[in-house]
């Protein structure tokens, strides 16, 4: 199989640099491991997308600051200053995303650590509104061939230079040639025993990236998400909920959150999800108090949720902290290229410097989308080459069919117990030795078997990983990355 731009992930980064190219006039090809939109975390995206309302500054700004002063100036100001043509031409007046409106105007909202309301939204369900008519689009456009159902194994790559992609589609696997390829795969929640991302976020592209030779970089700034309701099936309450007057109250009925920070329940989410954690421990839990507004009428999709649920929130919604977005990635610049020639990376499994050490609300749906834009018509105009690759082996009989899920299961203890809101360098280490000798058993069992859910175990090892050298590697508490004991130098 040849494709001038091979495309891996179906997110709106991915379809956004598969417009690009194709409005470059290269033959894309998208290969996505999901079987329907829902299983794409932009499908589950609720507060909107930032736009920089009243001019870029302010929205620089906040940006920054929400990054816990650790967000690269150029990369934010690439993002506002891109942001309103991206928006008008592929959401406006490519899609014609309903967005919610006020009048004649749209009815922007605000969120945490936003100085102004400036997300545009539908309802709190934006990204399957996003989603649905990208890929419609997509599916029309004649030089646009999107696989389903298809997991990337690994990259073609050879002296530095990327070529294309091993994919799986039902057992089978296919090398595909490309020009150039480009990585839309997504976040890491997966790893972890609780988040609110799909079960297909195993960090693929950033371990394939990574076995390439690219650098990956952040990796410990892991953003948890202060409000998601629900036990085993968690969902996110959208911080616009909390922009619009809902309040945290503790297991005693009692607000607490101005007693973490001056903005109270606005206040950026590494702070709110550390304040809601501890507060959970001292009181046994903590409920999102929406009576201060009409929250059928302002969120009737999330009021519908709750109510299939189970959820009363009426007397208030039970909330916990989960894994969100990884703010950290694959390295890349203003155009999404790593530092392998012909691969690019975009969305949430890039590291553009545009999130620091935490990421600002409604960020992420707009950096996929300047960034995915950026790379797909730079990923234009190379020519596929095919170079000798001997394929992945599969000699050696089937493992069990739970073999993958218990090791994957016992990775997310390791993540769960070691990689979340509050670290200590102690259990870094500890992590660091169990998640190298998981990998290691991965790595045997996968040079002769290509089963989807071996690469996915390891990827998700090598991605672990990562994180918890990144992690052992920072001794200051920034943002997301939060020490309970100050580390002394650096951790191997």
């Amino acid at each position: 199989m040849t494709t001038d731009v091979l495309v891996i992930g179906s997110g709106i980064a991915g379809c956004s640099a598969a417009l690009a190219a194709a409005r470059a006039g290269a033959r894309v090809t998208l290969a996505t491991k999901a079987t329907a939109p829902d299983e794409c975390a932009t499908w589950r995206a609720q507060g909107g997308i930032a736009v920089p309302r009243g001019g870029p500054d302010a929205l620089a700004r906040d940006v920054r600051a929400a990054s816990d002063g650790c967000a690269d100036p150029d990369a934010v100001r690439a993002l506002v200053d891109g942001a309103p043509e991206a928006v008008a031409d592929v959401l406006l007046d490519t899609l014609s995303v309903p967005f919610d409106r006020d009048g004649d105007g749209f009815d922007y909202g605000r969120e945490a650590a936003h100085s102004a309301r400036r997300v545009l939204h539908v309802d709190a369900s934006t990204g399957r509104h996003v989603l649905g008519p990208f890929l419609s689009h997509l599916r029309g456009r004649e030089r646009v061939t999107i696989l389903e159902d298809t997991a990337a194994l690994d990259l073609l790559a050879r002296d530095g230079r990327v070529h294309g992609a091993w994919l799986e589609r039902d057992g089978d696997v296919e090398a595909c040639f490309a020009g150039a390829t480009v990585l839309a795969t997504g976040g890491i929640g997966a790893l972890f025993p609780r988040s609110t991302n799909p079960d297909g976020a195993t960090g693929d592209g950033i371990a394939m990236a990574a076995r390439a030779g690219a650098s990956a970089e952040d990796m410990e700034y892991v953003q948890f998400h202060p409000t998601v309701a629900g036990g085993d099936e968690p969902f996110l309450v959208s911080e616009a909920v909390r922009g619009e007057g809902a309040l945290l109250r503790d297991g005693n009925g009692e607000r607490f959150a101005a007693r973490y920070h001056p903005d109270a329940e606005l206040a950026p989410r590494d702070v709110v999800a550390r304040a809601v954690a501890r507060e959970r421990e001292r009181t046994g839990e903590v409920t999102l108090d929406v009576s201060p507004l009409d929250f059928r009428a302002a969120f009737p999709d999330l009021a519908a949720r709750c109510a299939a649920r189970g959820v009363e929130w009426r007397s208030g919604i039970p909330v916990a902290p989960a894994e969100h977005f990884l703010c950290g990635g694959i390295a890349v610049d203003r155009e999404g290229r790593t530092g392998l020639d012909r691969l690019f990376a975009v969305g949430e499994c890039a590291r553009t410097g545009v999130h620091g050490a935490n990421r600002l609300a409604s960020t992420s749906l707009l950096e996929g989308l300047v960034w995915g834009l950026r790379a797909g018509e730079a990923a234009a105009g190379y020519e596929s080459t095919r170079i000798d690759a001997p394929p992945p082996l599969d000699d050696d009989p089937p493992l069990p069919p739970a073999f993958a899920a218990d090791k994957f299961a016992r990775l997310r203890r390791i993540v769960g117990e070691h990689l979340g809101l509050e670290r200590d360098p102690d259990g870094l280490r500890r992590a660091r030795a169990a998640l190298r000798r998981l990998k290691g058993e991965a790595d045997a069992y996968c040079r002769t078997r290509t089963s989807r859910d071996l690469y996915e175990l390891r990827a998700a090892c090598v991605t672990a990983l990562l994180v918890a050298r990144a992690a052992g590697r920072n001794p200051e508490s920034r943002g997301c990355h939060h020490l309970t004991a100050e580390a002394s130098g650096r951790a191997d």
